[in-house]
Order: structure tokens, then C-alpha cells, then sequence
């Protein structure tokens, strides 16, 4: 037959190019455009649909039905055919009998089944459905087509390989060994719970939060008599409930931080309630002795009207007034920890297989995955198999708090995993298993059911919305594609932003993910008339062209009430006067020099765009936001200068930022005003 050209084959259907081009794109052919060239198979698949397409279809029926007179045809043809001077007998169709799961791709159907895809898209087709070789169908609709081909389609059934591999013995008393307590530090916005934790580890943690609030789940290990607690950091923004509710859900004690000179508030109840749904002790540190209006009998006082009694009231929960900053009253809170942990007799098994929870996963362009986990049971090692959600992987390194790589981690110690093959979602547990086999087959069996359910919910909704669309009218969707650095964050901001939704606007993400904002992420928005919110990450150059073309509004922000009073500003309709981020130019980093009297110079080239004197800059380094600056000085080789072009060298000092590395990209922005 010969290859064609698209435009070629265009003129022989009578169609034009860009609509045979977007059949194609349907039909999962790559073609750029009208030049290139097709494949056989794709030539001969796309004049069959469009000779279907431009005729009338037939009912089921009467396509079966010519399909069986040509089958009858080519039989009495073979019947005429000799072979050793005898006559063939007529060949015999056969039923043929498979088992499917309850969806299945097209692709892998027609390899099971033995029936050509061209034949199963055409049905799919006169039926109203345009599919491609990957799209999938249920299992009822595979009957109907099988059956048209002579062929049984079953149900498979499929075993429950979790509960085969994933079941964990119950472990006899002489087994268990006494471990380290995890220890939650709970509390409201800015009562000192990272300062605590900086006293205690002797860190700062807080200077390199954003706006000074603690956005991610961390977790710590201190020493103390050699004894180990470990210590898990929840963030004090009511944005993070579902995050603090995780942490009551892992951890033995909680420390419940309330300010000596602010008391109790909305966020220190909401810790005392996941605190006592998790049937957790809870210990109080009445922190911010040391500010001239604290007033602690006050804090004991507000905290007896939710259960916490002072034992020197007759109670049973243990107070310990400390300052957080001066560091009084640490060794104090610790000892305490420590007496109640013996009283609690907390002990695992360390000689077996290892299992726990992931507490934070991010993507990190350098190292891929990077996830957190605390060891719950057993003893991890490296080199073991891991499965968690659909993410599996053999443990290549683990990175203890401190950043030091250990070979080990036994129960109730908290270590960053390398080499599982996605970022699985927090909150989730994780098993070590035999060998990666089992652990892929236990994903894709995950995968499967997680499809399933997808497709089951996809098929479903549809219908919901149509129907409350016609019998409510006036409500809207407001789509948001979501992408932030660390999944914690993200889940943390989807189950906020789902929370804004009211009577006249629902709020709708469509897609949340871990990493930059990319092409696909602005052309599912697109598709979808979405925005797209990213939290602490940026857009590569592709995906900022792209949203620019399709027109869509891409938003970032450092800090969560931020987000969230924006979208809920806009949802009410409330906005003032629009101040908008305008993107100049991105610049890269390509020499750092130390100049006497102007201090950190970057020897800088303009990638695209310009960089303009006293123009603000985002900070980039492997695609997260490290920090944020303006312009204090641009020149080109010993002269000032207003702006440099694209293409071209610079040199460009910032005001208050020096720890510039080579490679960091600068995006300068600056802002106009624009009245609604």
C-alpha cells in the first residue's frame, strides 16, 4: 500500500486536514501535521472509520450480519482450495471463552480476545462512542462485543492478594521490646510550638517557614538520660486539620502548646478533640512564661472546661509552665514525656518485617520520591521491598532527621525513604514484602480497583450533575487544578478549598498533584476551563507559553491563608482592585562573585524576557521557591543599567538574599494595578 502524507489521505476522504488531524489525536496517532506521514495500519484504520462515518450506519445487527455472510463467503472459498489432490473440510469457528476484569483497555482486550481493534473502535463507534486503542470499556460492554465475534467474555474473579501478603501475625509478649514514645506537639497559630521544638533540638526550624508558620508535617528525634523521644511538628493553621488529625492518629502523647498570655483559641480545642478521638494522653505546656501579662492559672483555669485538670487540682493531666524562647522549663517538659511514656509500657516487635505510616512525600527533581515514614513494627532496612498505595520500590538509602544516612530504622523512628517509584499519599501505610514481584502485583491489583471505582464514580457523576444542573439552575463549578511541593500541603489545601463552597458556587478540583505546574497540567485546565493554584512551586517556560496560548490563569502562593482568602474572595465576589503579578523575564544563575562593598553578585544571563532595575524576583532552586527578594543593583560589565533584554549578560545584586547558587534561576516579576 505504501505510506501517505495526512494532507494526501485528506483529499482521497474529502475532509479537511485539521479535522482528519483531530480524528487522529483521538484515535491516540501521533501526528504533529498536514505533512506527516501514516503508517499502513493507521491508513487502513482511518478509511474504515470515515467509510462508516460518511455512510449510514447499520443497527448491530445488520453490521453482524454481513460480517457472518463474508465469514460463510471465505468458507466456501477455503472449501474449493485443494491440498494434495484432496478437498479441505471447511474450517470450524469455535467459541472461544476468556476472562476479563470488570474494566479493560482496548488494547488489552484485543489481545486476549483475538479481535482486531479496528473492529471493536467500529462498534464502539456506531454506537456513539469515539474511544482509541487506550481508552477503557466495562465488562458488560466486552460481553456484547464478544458475543458478536462468537467469543464467551467472564468476570474474572480477582483474590485479594492483600490480605494474602499484607497480614500482619499478632505479636506474643515475648516478642515486644520497649520503644521510643512519639511525641505530637499540638496547639494554635503562633504559640510557640516550632520554638519548642527548636529549644528542644536546639535548631531553627521557624526562619525558614514561610510567614513564620510551620506548612509541613516534620518529624525529630532527641535524646535525653539515652533515652530517644521523637517528636512530630503539625502545623498550627486551621487549614491543616486533616494533617493534625493524622498526627493524634500516630503518636502516644500529645504536648498541647497554649500561649501563658493568650489562652485557649479555636485551634488549641480543635487539638484537644483529635487528641481525645485518637484516646491520647495529653500533656500541657504553658509556654510564654516569661511575657510581663502571662497569666497561667488563667490557661489552667480555660482548660478545665474541656476535660484538663491540673493534677495539683486534683486532675490528671500534667501542666509545665515553660518559655519556649528563653528555654526554661525544657528539661522540665521532657522528664514528664519521658515518666509518662514508662507509665504507658510502650513496646513493639523490632525482629520482624517492617510496616508504618508515611507522614510527608514529596518530588525531588534530584533524588525522584522522597518519602518520610515512621516505623511502627519490625525494623526497616535498606535494600527492602516496600509497598505503599500504588507506590512500591526497594529501599536504596534512608536519611535520618539530622540528614545522615542509616542502614536501619527500628520502631518509632522516623526516616526519609529513597526508591519508591511514585510519591505516595500521606497518611497511608506501608509494608515491607518478599521481593518486588509481589510488590507489583499488590499494585497493580490497587490500581485496578482504584480504576474501577474511577470509572464507576466518573460514569455516575456524569448523570448527578446533568440532573442537579437542570433542576438547580444557577449553580457554577469553579475548577481548580491544585500542585504544591509536598502532598501534605496539597491535601491539606484541597480539603480547604473544597470547604468554600457554597450555595451559588461548588468548588471543584479537578487534579492535585506533587511537583511543578507542567504542559499537562495547563492543558487539563484548559480543557476544563480551570485555574491552576500552586503552592511553593512554579510553572516551567513550556507550561507558562501554553497557559498564555489557551488563556488560562495560573496563581502561586508561599503562604496558605493567603490562598485561601483570595479564591474566597473571588468565590463572594469581593475583590477589590486587582494588584497583578506581571512575569518580566527568567534570568539564570551562571557565576557568583564576591564584590567588596556591594557584597553577593550574580553573574547572571537573561534566558527569555528582561530583568528590569528594582523589579521583584522569586528565588528557584530544582523547581521550589526558596525565597523571594527585589533588585538592589543591575549592570552590564561596570555600568548601571535600567534593563537588560534576553540574550544577554548581567551582573545583579539582591537586597536582602546572598546565598545564591550557581544554577538558581530568578524570575523577576514586578506588579500593576488593574480596577475591576
Amino acid at each position: 500500500m505504501g505510506k501517505i502524507r495526512v494532507y494526501e489521505l485528506s483529499k482521497e476522504l474529502g475532509i479537511p486536514s485539521k479535522d482528519l488531524i483531530s480524528q487522529l489525536s483521538e484515535l491516540g496517532v501521533d501526528v504533529k501535521n498536514h505533512m506527516s506521514t501514516l503508517e499502513d495500519a493507521e491508513v487502513e484504520m482511518i478509511r474504515d472509520l470515515f467509510n462508516i462515518s460518511k455512510k449510514e450506519v447499520k443497527p448491530e445487527e445488520d453490521i453482524l450480519s454481513k460480517n457472518n455472510k463474508q465469514e460463510n463467503s471465505n468458507n466456501k472459498n477455503r472449501t474449493k482450495k485443494i491440498s494434495n489432490g484432496r478437498m479441505r473440510e471447511p474450517e470450524k469457528k469455535l467459541l472461544k471463552k476468556i476472562k476479563i476484569p470488570s474494566t479493560v483497555s482496548i488494547k488489552d482486550f484485543s489481545e486476549l480476545s483475538g479481535i482486531k481493534v479496528n473492529d471493536i473502535l467500529k462498534y464502539l463507534l456506531s454506537i456513539g462512542i469515539s474511544s482509541n486503542i487506550n481508552s477503557r470499556i466495562d465488562y458488560e460492554t466486552a460481553a456484547i462485543i464478544g458475543q458478536k465475534h462468537g467469543i464467551d467474555v467472564e468476570l474474572e474473579e480477582i483474590q485479594d492478594i492483600e490480605s494474602l501478603y499484607l497480614t500482619e501475625k499478632p505479636d506474643t509478649e515475648e516478642e515486644m521490646e520497649p520503644r521510643p514514645p512519639v511525641i505530637t506537639v499540638m496547639g494554635h497559630v503562633d504559640h510557640g510550638k516550632t520554638t519548642l521544638l527548636d529549644a528542644i533540638r536546639k535548631t531553627n526550624v521557624t526562619a525558614s517557614e514561610a510567614g513564620g508558620i510551620t506548612q509541613h508535617i516534620g518529624a525529630y528525634t532527641v535524646e535525653l538520660n539515652n533515652k530517644k523521644i521523637v517528636f512530630i511538628d503539625t502545623p498550627g493553621h486551621e487549614a491543616f486539620t486533616s494533617m493534625r488529625a493524622r498526627g493524634a492518629q500516630i503518636t502516644d502523647i500529645v504536648v498541647l502548646v497554649v500561649a501563658a498570655d493568650d489562652g485557649v483559641m479555636p485551634q488549641t480545642i480543635e487539638a484537644i478533640n483529635h487528641a481525645k478521638a485518637a484516646n491520647v494522653p495529653i500533656i500541657v505546656a504553658v509556654n510564654k512564661i516569661d511575657k510581663p501579662n502571662a497569666n497561667p492559672d488563667r490557661v489552667k483555669q480555660e482548660l478545665t472546661e474541656y476535660g484538663l485538670i491540673p493534677e495539683e487540682w486534683g486532675g490528671d493531666t500534667i501542666f509545665v509552665p515553660i518559655s519556649a524562647l528563653k528555654k526554661q522549663g525544657i528539661n522540665d517538659l521532657l522528664e514528664m514525656i519521658l515518666l509518662l511514656a514508662d507509665l504507658l509500657d510502650l513496646k513493639a516487635n523490632p525482629n520482624k518485617s517492617a510496616s508504618g505510616i508515611i507522614i510527608e512525600a514529596r518530588l525531588d527533581k534530584g533524588m525522584g520520591p522522597v518519602t518520610t515514614v515512621l516505623v511502627q513494627n519490625g525494623t526497616l532496612n535498606v535494600g527492602d521491598v516496600i509497598i505503599s498505595g500504588t507506590s512500591y520500590g526497594r529501599v536504596r538509602a534512608l536519611i535520618d532527621d539530622k540528614g545522615r544516612r542509616v542502614k536501619k530504622a527500628t520502631p518509632s523512628i522516623p526516616v526519609s525513604v529513597l526508591g519508591l517509584s511514585e510519591v505516595p499519599n500521606v497518611g497511608d501505610k506501608f509494608y515491607v514484602v518478599a521481593d518486588e514481584k509481589i510488590a507489583k502485583e499488590i499494585s497493580d491489583y490497587r490500581k485496578d480497583k482504584l480504576r474501577q471505582e474511577h470509572y464507576n464514580y466518573s460514569n455516575r457523576i456524569s448523570f448527578d450533575q446533568l440532573f442537579n444542573q437542570i433542576q438547580e439552575g444557577k449553580i457554577k463549578d469553579f475548577n481548580i487544578v491544585l500542585k504544591g511541593d509536598v502532598q501534605g500541603s496539597v491535601e491539606a489545601i484541597k480539603q480547604s478549598l473544597l470547604r468554600l463552597s457554597n450555595e451559588e458556587v461548588r468548588v471543584n478540583i479537578i487534579h492535585d498533584g506533587v511537583g511543578a505546574i507542567s504542559e499537562t497540567d495547563v492543558m487539563l485546565a484548559s480543557a476544563s476551563n480551570a485555574i491552576v493554584i500552586g503552592f511553593n512551586v512554579v510553572a516551567d517556560a513550556k507550561a507558562r507559553t501554553l497557559a498564555v496560548k489557551e488563556k488560562v490563569e495560573m496563581r502561586t502562593y508561599r503562604i496558605i491563608y493567603e490562598l485561601l482568602d483570595e479564591i474566597d474572595s473571588a468565590m463572594k465576589g469581593m475583590l477589590a482592585p486587582e494588584i497583578k503579578e506581571v512575569i518580566l523575564g527568567r534570568v539564570e544563575v551562571r557565576q557568583v562573585f564576591k564584590v567588596p562593598g556591594a557584597g553577593i553578585v550574580a553573574g547572571s544571563y537573561v534566558l527569555d524576557g528582561k530583568v528590569t532595575r528594582n523589579a521583584h524576583v522569586r528565588i528557584i532552586r530544582n523547581g521550589t521557591i526558596i525565597n523571594e527578594d527585589k533588585i538592589s543593583s543591575l549592570k552590564r560589565f561596570k555600568d548601571d543599567v535600567r534593563e537588560v533584554a534576553q540574550g544577554y549578560e548581567c551582573g545583579i545584586g539582591l537586597e536582602h538574599f546572598n546565598d545564591i547558587k550557581v544554577g538558581d534561576i530568578f524570575e523577576i516579576y514586578t506588579f500593576e494595578e488593574i480596577p475591576r
